[in-house]
């Protein structure tokens, strides 16, 4: 084996799906692409790396609610647009031609173009790890949608994307909660 870089060794795990967070501040919705996720158990928890770099940071710590909202593959440019630009002098749903969708339990809105879209409430904050700890509250997918292959950031510039799915449902029935 060859040393790597420690400062590049986040490259190595860096987990993927890519996501869009929307917030909704109270008077306009925003987006922000987000890499850094956790599934925090088989229940609807939930984590985030963001912090007060990101505009819609504000929104989320004010209202407490977002939505995760996961893209396909088809979908990248308008990732990579969402998160290279600011919510504060952009429409990013309008300049990237996503569609808002009304949430049931929250004010931010779903993504239509996205192949599935979690409301969230945040539980905590971690101000010091920049870690947000969200419960999912309702989920949403659209079984319709031809392109279902997510996308995974490198966290240089380049991605991955889903592949063949391998069923081994069976032999790990004994560790899959009810219901999964």
């Amino acid at each position: 084996m060859e040393e790597m870089n420690i400062h590049t060794a986040f490259t190595l795990l860096e987990p993927g799906p890519v996501i869009l967070v929307t917030t909704n501040d109270g008077h306009k919705n925003n987006i922000m692409t987000i890499s850094w996720t956790m599934v925090m158990d088989f229940t609807p928890s939930f984590a985030l790396t963001t912090g007060p770099w990101n505009h819609s940071y504000a929104a989320l710590r004010q209202t407490r609610e977002c939505v995760l909202s996961i893209p396909t593959v088809d979908l990248l440019d308008q990732v990579i647009g969402v998160g290279t630009c600011s919510g504060r002098t952009t429409d990013k749903f309008s300049a990237f031609g996503l569609t808002p969708v009304q949430a049931e339990c929250v004010k931010a809105p779903l993504i239509k173009e996205c192949l599935a879209n979690i409301e969230c409430r945040v539980t905590e904050i971690m101000e010091d790890q920049h870690i947000v700890v969200l419960e999912g509250l309702k989920a949403w997918f659209d079984k319709e949608r031809e392109e279902t292959r997510t996308l995974h950031a490198i966290g240089d510039g380049t991605f991955i994307v889903d592949g063949q799915r391998l069923d081994r449902r069976e032999m790990m029935q004994p560790k899959l909660p009810d219901g999964v």
